[in-house]
């Protein structure tokens, strides 16, 4: 069965087809923030209302807790992430020399557990790991992005952009399509932002709780019909280090809040 979503995204494109615009050029690039109304702006303003918040205080307490048969703490290596975690999510994904591949944020802090704390693993999208990232990307908010500056990511920026361009789907739209084509439109009464990630993890009041940047690409997959790539795998990872390098210069703002 076909849902009401796959629906409105073929009208959207049989109806009223986009005039191909391209790319969006750099000074042309808006957080997802300008596409909000009054109300979800104010709500991510406001620390006292954002409920990323909690997220980022549960992160908090989590830095600060020893665990695993080292028994150490993100602190006891790292110190104060007010200083030491300043402009680090901005840079995320990363490169890893060791193994030869980028690597996202929620990925490094478990390659950290494993490393330096001698702990399982957190899984994708648990509480826990949503609030380590988003407690260590909270001490980069304001930080204009620069992921993608490393001259060893640019392959994995290449093909990450290639996966954006890619239709796919039983609806045969790729990422661009809406989000270089048709921004600032309207799909089943929510805006069409310009798909910059600027605030991940983020709340997001359809789904009552904070999720991943892959979470919301998994969700986009699944939209158009396609089937969605495994949470980590080398093409989601390389998907969201296109679209941070594709944000470079615009602001993080973690904890953010969408429709």
């Amino acid at each position: 069965m076909i849902s009401w979503r796959a629906i409105a995204v073929a009208t959207l494109f049989t109806a009223a087809p986009a005039l191909l615009a391209g790319e969006i050029p750099p000074d042309a690039r808006r957080s997802g923030y300008t596409f909000m109304g009054p109300d979800t702006r104010a709500m991510q303003d406001d620390d006292t209302t954002n409920p990323g918040m909690l997220f980022v205080l549960d992160g908090e307490a989590l830095w600060a807790k020893k665990t695993g048969s080292a028994s150490r703490a993100c602190a006891d290596c790292h110190g104060d992430a007010r200083s030491s975690m300043k402009g680090v999510a901005a840079r995320y994904p990363s490169f890893d020399k060791s193994l030869g591949r980028p690597v996202a944020l929620d990925q490094r802090i478990n390659l950290c557990r494993a490393d330096h704390q001698q702990a399982a693993p957190l899984p994708y999208e648990s509480r826990d790991l949503l609030a380590l990232s988003a407690f260590v990307a909270h001490q980069s908010r304001g930080i204009p992005i620069t992921a993608g500056d490393d001259p060893q990511a640019k392959p994995f920026v290449a093909q990450g952009r290639a996966l954006f361009m890619q239709r796919e789907g039983q609806l045969n739209l790729a990422c661009t399509n809406c989000h270089d084509d048709n921004f600032d439109k309207r799909l089943a009464g929510a805006p069409i932002t310009q798909g910059q990630p600027t605030g991940y993890p983020l709340y997001r009041l359809e789904w009552q709780t904070l999720g991943s940047l892959a979470r919301r690409l998994r969700s986009c997959m699944t939209g158009v019909r396609a089937q969605a790539y495994d949470y980590g795998s080398p093409e989601l990872v390389a998907l969201e280090l296109y679209l941070m390098s594709r944000a470079r210069g615009l602001a993080m703002e973690t904890p953010a809040v969408r429709p």
